[in-house]
């Protein structure tokens, strides 16, 4: 999902645009529902995202002349963890097949001081937009690039013999290498029927691999965003010197990947990836800034705020980056302008009005979510895609043992979630996470001697029997679940 900017969409004139949305036939509710197959309620969460990715698409169709004028409308998600925030910007960039990373505000530092400064998110940002662009351009010539490697290969299983003779008997040697071309066509006809069917996948070879040009051991030290420059302008630097090559000794099968791997290098125009790339990101990039509350300084009693310069430090190093700038990064010059920027926190001390002034202008959409009930829990259980009793029934039936949960059980490890969430602490559905490896320890010990085959239920009484007294011990609850 990548959209583009007026002339950042058109670097090249005389190229026609290329629609940068993934989802661009999808209207925000189509968007909504796409999301509920993977995330439980939060329907406001949900529209605002939904009609910030449609946006990029309307803005992608309207004329030259304004389209640079239409900024992206940010959005602030305020609730406690667990409760989807993450999962539902994750999923959005996949849906809109957009370069995506997540980042959390608190590992910043203030510019001067050592540690990760705000400009490393967009270079993130770019490394992952470049890979998602090489493994499409891989998928596209994946077919020419198989056809070249079994080419190699069946030049080094059947190494051509060079002819010999003195030039009175070229006549003679006409007839001989035309019958000998014959032969060596029909041979390599076998053995390449041979190499589809498998047969040769153990026979071991020698062939000459690409080596390591010794770059990668370098370190460099000094402020973490000046290290992270530097390294990625030496690392281009040594890619450009020619790699040594050196013979191993291989298998066929994992001969055709490295020939197949080699043959994908070669066809894959590398300036026009990372041109494509950049254009993806200043267009369709999407930044999950966690944990914002947390460089928030929050007002003291007397309206004051509190005493940790460095927060309001970050703040500022991130406003430019947010409101539109360019950062340089090792593929090339990014401009931040169109890049979509979801914040998030639980902003249980502070409050998104202590954030500064600039950066709240920022963040112009606001949605709470809310925390999760018995009911969402269930619903979590068993709805989406991925829902837990879903993956953990897959595990098991690897052993071939079909493991099955009763609905009472469900709605019983449901309650206890929510019990243990209300009277320890608000960890939302990751607190499902630690109920069922609880709940289903000792089966995943023994299921592989103890249950060779059949069919294991989880019902009520056995949830009651491995949870309930550590739901009514406080201290247990505490420190196991």
């Amino acid at each position: 999902m990548t959209e583009m900017t007026g002339h950042d969409v058109m670097h090249d004139s005389e190229e026609s645009p290329v629609s940068l949305i993934g989802a661009d036939n999808l209207t925000p509710s189509q968007i909504v529902s796409r999301l509920d197959k993977y995330i439980i309620g939060q329907h406001d969460a949900k529209k605002s995202v939904a009609i910030a990715l449609r946006n990029r698409l309307r803005r992608q169709n309207v004329d030259d002349d304004l389209r640079d004028e239409i900024m992206p409308n940010n959005i602030i998600m305020i609730g406690p963890t667990g409760v989807g925030k993450t999962e539902i910007a994750r999923r959005l960039a996949r849906l809109a097949d957009a370069p995506f990373v997540k980042v959390e505000a608190s590992k910043f530092t203030e510019v001067g001081y050592v540690g990760r400064d705000v400009e490393s998110m967009i270079r993130d940002l770019a490394d992952q937009a470049v890979n998602m662009v090489r493994n499409e351009k891989s998928e596209e010539v994946r077919e020419k690039a198989a056809a070249l490697a079994e080419e190699r290969l069946l030049d080094i299983l059947l190494p051509s013999v060079p002819s010999s003779g003195t030039s009175g008997e070229a006549e003679e040697r006409d007839d001989e290498n035309s019958m000998e071309e014959e032969l060596n066509r029909k041979s390599r006809e076998k053995m390449l029927e041979r190499l589809r069917s498998g047969r040769m996948d153990d026979r071991q070879i020698e062939m000459e691999i690409s080596g390591d040009s010794g770059g990668g051991m370098m370190q460099i030290f000094g402020p973490m965003g000046q290290m992270e420059e530097i390294g990625g302008l030496m690392q281009d630097l040594m890619s450009g010197l020619p790699k040594k090559r050196k013979k191993r000794r291989v298998s066929v099968a994992e001969a055709r990947k490295l020939l197949e791997q080699e043959e994908t290098q070669k066809l894959i125009d590398m300036d026009s990836v990372v041109k494509e790339a950049i254009v993806k990101v200043e267009n369709s990039g999407i930044v999950f800034i966690d944990e914002i509350d947390k460089v928030a300084a929050p007002t003291t009693g007397g309206g004051q705020k509190g005493p940790d310069v460095s927060r309001e430090g970050v703040q500022r190093d991130l406003l430019p980056i947010v409101e539109g700038s360019t950062v340089a990064t090792k593929h090339g010059m990014v401009r931040t302008d169109h890049v979509l920027f979801i914040a998030s926190g639980a902003f249980h001390v502070a409050k998104p009005s202590d954030l500064i002034p600039e950066l709240q202008g920022r963040f112009p959409i606001r949605v709470e979510l809310k925390s999760l009930t018995e009911d969402d829990f269930y619903r979590i259980l068993t709805q989406p895609k991925n829902a837990l009793i879903k993956q953990y029934r897959a595990l098991i039936a690897t052993e071939g043992v079909e493991l099955e949960f009763a609905d009472d059980a469900i709605h019983a490890i449901a309650r206890i979630a929510a019990e243990v969430n209300a009277t320890v602490e608000n960890i939302g559905a990751r607190r499902l996470h630690t109920i069922m490896t609880n709940l289903l320890e000792e089966l995943m010990f023994s299921i592989p001697e103890e249950h060779t085959t059949g069919r294991v239920v989880i019902d009520e009484q056995l949830v009651r029997q491995k949870l309930d007294k550590l739901v009514t011990d406080r201290d247990l609850s505490r420190y196991i679940l």
